[in-house]
Protein backbone atom coordinates (compact mmCIF):
# COMPACT_ATOMS: atom_id res chain seq x y z
CA UNK A 1 0.00 0.00 0.00
CA UNK A 2 2.96 2.36 0.74
CA UNK A 3 4.15 1.91 -2.67
CA UNK A 4 0.65 2.65 -4.01
CA UNK A 5 0.44 5.92 -2.10
CA UNK A 6 4.12 7.52 -3.05
CA UNK A 7 3.24 6.48 -6.61
CA UNK A 8 -0.05 8.64 -6.37
CA UNK A 9 1.50 11.55 -4.28
CA UNK A 10 4.02 11.38 -7.32
CA UNK A 11 1.61 11.66 -9.95
CA UNK A 12 -0.34 14.22 -8.09
CA UNK A 13 2.44 16.33 -7.56
CA UNK A 14 3.21 15.77 -11.89
CA UNK A 15 -1.01 17.10 -12.39
CA UNK A 16 -0.09 20.09 -10.19
CA UNK A 17 2.84 20.83 -12.32
CA UNK A 18 1.02 20.35 -15.32
CA UNK A 19 -1.88 22.40 -13.71
CA UNK A 20 0.29 25.20 -13.67
CA UNK A 21 1.67 25.37 -17.20
CA UNK A 22 -2.24 25.71 -18.11
CA UNK A 23 -2.71 28.85 -16.17
CA UNK A 24 0.47 30.23 -17.24
CA UNK A 25 0.57 28.65 -20.50
CA UNK A 26 1.70 31.83 -22.84
CA UNK A 27 -0.35 30.11 -26.25
CA UNK A 28 -2.80 27.70 -26.64
CA UNK A 29 -1.09 25.31 -27.47
CA UNK A 30 1.29 25.12 -24.29
CA UNK A 31 -1.99 24.77 -22.74
CA UNK A 32 -3.48 22.13 -24.99
CA UNK A 33 -0.05 19.86 -24.68
CA UNK A 34 -0.47 20.45 -20.54
CA UNK A 35 -4.18 19.00 -20.66
CA UNK A 36 -3.15 16.11 -22.68
CA UNK A 37 -0.27 15.63 -19.97
CA UNK A 38 -3.03 15.50 -17.44
CA UNK A 39 -4.76 13.17 -19.26
CA UNK A 40 -1.79 11.10 -19.49
CA UNK A 41 -0.87 11.09 -15.84
CA UNK A 42 -4.20 10.08 -14.92
CA UNK A 43 -4.19 7.07 -17.19
CA UNK A 44 -1.19 6.10 -15.64
CA UNK A 45 -2.63 6.37 -11.99
CA UNK A 46 -5.49 4.22 -13.46
CA UNK A 47 -2.94 1.30 -14.56
CA UNK A 48 -0.64 1.98 -11.69
CA UNK A 49 -4.14 1.43 -9.35
CA UNK A 50 -5.14 -1.59 -11.08
CA UNK A 51 -1.97 -3.07 -11.20
CA UNK A 52 -1.42 -3.03 -7.54
CA UNK A 53 -5.15 -3.77 -6.50
CA UNK A 54 -4.53 -7.06 -8.94
CA UNK A 55 -7.77 -5.47 -11.42
CA UNK A 56 -6.32 -6.30 -14.71
CA UNK A 57 -9.59 -5.16 -16.11
CA UNK A 58 -8.27 -1.16 -15.51
CA UNK A 59 -6.12 -1.73 -18.03
CA UNK A 60 -9.06 -1.98 -20.49
CA UNK A 61 -10.74 1.72 -18.88
CA UNK A 62 -7.00 3.24 -19.30
CA UNK A 63 -6.90 2.17 -23.15
CA UNK A 64 -9.95 3.45 -23.39
CA UNK A 65 -9.18 6.79 -21.75
CA UNK A 66 -6.38 7.29 -23.91
CA UNK A 67 -8.05 6.87 -26.85
CA UNK A 68 -10.29 9.78 -26.16
CA UNK A 69 -7.37 11.98 -24.68
CA UNK A 70 -5.60 11.39 -28.16
CA UNK A 71 -8.93 11.99 -30.42
CA UNK A 72 -9.65 14.88 -28.02
CA UNK A 73 -6.63 16.80 -28.40
CA UNK A 74 -6.28 16.80 -32.25
CA UNK A 75 -9.45 17.61 -32.32
CA UNK A 76 -9.01 20.80 -30.08
CA UNK A 77 -5.74 21.56 -32.13
CA UNK A 78 -7.47 20.78 -35.73
CA UNK A 79 -10.40 23.44 -34.13
CA UNK A 80 -7.38 26.05 -33.48
CA UNK A 81 -5.35 25.65 -36.05
CA UNK A 82 -7.96 25.98 -39.14
CA UNK A 83 -10.92 27.32 -36.89
CA UNK A 84 -13.28 24.15 -37.82
CA UNK A 85 -13.38 20.68 -37.34
CA UNK A 86 -14.36 19.22 -41.02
Amino acid sequence: MTVLLACMMALGVSILIALIRVILGPTAFDRVLAVNSIGTIVIIGVVVHGFIMGRPEFVDIAILYSILNFIGTFAVLKLFSTGKLS
